[in-house]
Order: structure tokens, then C-alpha cells, then sequence
């Protein structure tokens, strides 16, 4: 069972023991403190132990994970079509996206959304056509 080793050796250290002290005072075998304190990982009796030794309840060791919010950068990537979008009726061809995309994505950015200005501001004979891509990746801590 996964164990809170941390706070094991928080309260070890607190009071000054070693884990050979530990050991004795819980009843453990020193490897099987030095395999909680290393693998956070102990059974029902040697959590039990630990407990009255430490003088805490059996409940404070239970490990609780800590669920981290993930954080996100962005960035603008400005993609430029000189042949714009539409001319008249006729549609001219689009940048190459997924080379574009697959590039950026070899750097962990994601595309979260394409904005067209030019088409959103109703101009829809865009001279340029560019388009505006917004990217995201998650920064790693």
C-alpha cells in the first residue's frame, strides 16, 4: 500500500531518530523502514507500527497525491498566404498547415485555434489572406 514516506521521515528527523531508531521503536526491521522510507510502500501492520511509534493515527500515513494544475504557455505564429484566400469567386490554394504544424508540434505546441482577422472583420476579398495561429504546450516543472 502506498504510504506518506515523507512524512514518516518529517517526524523521524523531528525526533532525532535514525532509522535504526525507528526500527526499535516500532518493532520493524531496519530494511523494511529504510523500503518505506525509499519505495513509499508498507503494509497494514508496518503502517500500524509506525503509527504508535511516531504517535500519529494510522490514517495521517496514507499517501495523498497531490494533484498539480497544469500550466500552459502560447504563442502567436502569424501564417502569411500572399495569393489571399478568396479572389473573386475563385478559392486559391492554402499554406502547406501541416508542415507548418508538424514543425511547431517537434516543440511540444499544440495548435489550439486559427483565426483569420481579415475574413473576421468581413473583408472577404482578403488581400493577404494571412492567417493567425494560436499555440499552446504545457510547461514542464
Amino acid at each position: 500500500m502506498k504510504i506518506n514516506a515523507e512524512l514518516i521521515l518529517e517526524l523521524r528527523n523531528k525526533k532525532s531518530w535514525s532509522q535504526d531508531e525507528l526500527a526499535i521503536a516500532s518493532g520493524l526491521n531496519l530494511r523494511t523502514i529504510q523500503r518505506i522510507e525509499n519505495e513509499a510502500s508498507a503494509s497494514l501492520q508496518s503502517r500500524k507500527a509506525l503509527a504508535s511509534a511516531l504517535d500519529i493515527d494510522t490514517l495521517d500515513l496514507e499517501y495523498k497525491e497531490l494533484k498539480k494544475m497544469k500550466q500552459y504557455e502560447y504563442k502567436t505564429l502569424e501564417i502569411e498566404n500572399k495569393e489571399g484566400f478568396l479572389t473573386g469567386i475563385k478559392k486559391q490554394k492554402l499554406p502547406d498547415l501541416a508542415n507548418i504544424f508538424n514543425q511547431e508540434g517537434k516543440d511540444g505546441w499544440l495548435v489550439v485555434q486559427i483565426l483569420t482577422p481579415d475574413l473576421a472583420q468581413g473583408v472577404w476579398s482578403a488581400k493577404t489572406g494571412n492567417m493567425v495561429a494560436l499555440l499552446q504546450r504545457e510547461i514542464l516543472q
